[in-house]
């Protein structure tokens, strides 16, 4: 993934006692969690903080429900502990949102190819054409790894601080999932309301080819890494 950017200037200032015991307690809650991140994002490897900026937090999940999955938390502080549905009732901040997911979607895509790219089919005319001799002057597109991107929330979001999930579609299907490009939501929008519509009681079902798993987790489980294995091979 790209290195991360050299010692902004922090976008939150919390209070500060010199006290080490003091930054601890401001993120106690475990669901407070992504707030470190947020407010000291330079004192962590690149191989947690992906990215950051004024405006924006990039880190891998520590988590993960797929085989890459990245979250990009705000920081802006007047949005922090705000639910996704209400948070993005501000189109301006929506926008800014939005945008900042596709340069992370095209990030994330760029990690998968390097990834899965060799042992990709769909990639396997791009590969060709780099090694040959002279260069040919123009590859074949290859595999469209920004597809195999997903972009959203959760309607119940697990954690406090206000996040969009930039994740591979290799996961663990969920039906809280709502794709950013998706908002804003009209009001009477169902799945602003997930738990009215009996989502917590669906089967469990493969991402990719739909079977139904019914409450067997255990099964599915094992059905997904050989899904896993074809997909990354297609």
């Amino acid at each position: 993934m790209a290195p991360k950017s050299k010692k902004p200037k922090p976008a939150v200032t919390p209070k500060e006692t010199g006290d080490a015991t003091n930054k601890k307690t401001l993120f106690s809650n475990p669901r407070d969690a992504l707030g470190s991140y947020i407010e000291r994002p330079e004192s962590y490897p690149s191989s947690v903080v992906v990215y950051y900026n004024d405006d924006f937090v990039a880190i891998h999940d520590l988590y993960p429900k797929s085989s890459l999955h990245l979250l990009l938390l705000p920081r802006d502080p007047s949005k922090f502990y705000e639910h996704p549905f209400d948070a993005f009732e501000d189109v301006e901040f929506l926008h800014k949102v939005q945008n900042e997911v596709k340069k992370l979607r095209a990030l994330a895509a760029r990690e998968l190819q390097r990834r899965y790219g060799k042992y990709s089919s769909q990639e396997s005319a791009r590969r060709e054409a780099m090694e040959q001799d002279p260069p040919v002057d123009e590859l074949p597109p290859g595999r469209d790894w920004e597809k195999e991107i997903m972009t959203g929330i959760h309607a119940h979001p697990s954690m406090n601080h206000l996040h969009i999930h930039v994740m591979s579609v290799d996961r663990f299907a969920t039906p809280f999932f709502v794709e950013i490009d998706d908002f804003p939501l009209a009001q009477d929008d169902k799945r602003r309301h997930p738990g009215r519509e009996g989502y917590l009681k669906e089967d469990f079902k493969c991402w990719r080819c739909s079977r139904n798993f019914g409450n067997k987790f255990q099964e599915l489980k094992k059905h997904l890494e050989k899904e896993y294995e074809a997909w990354k091979r297609l």
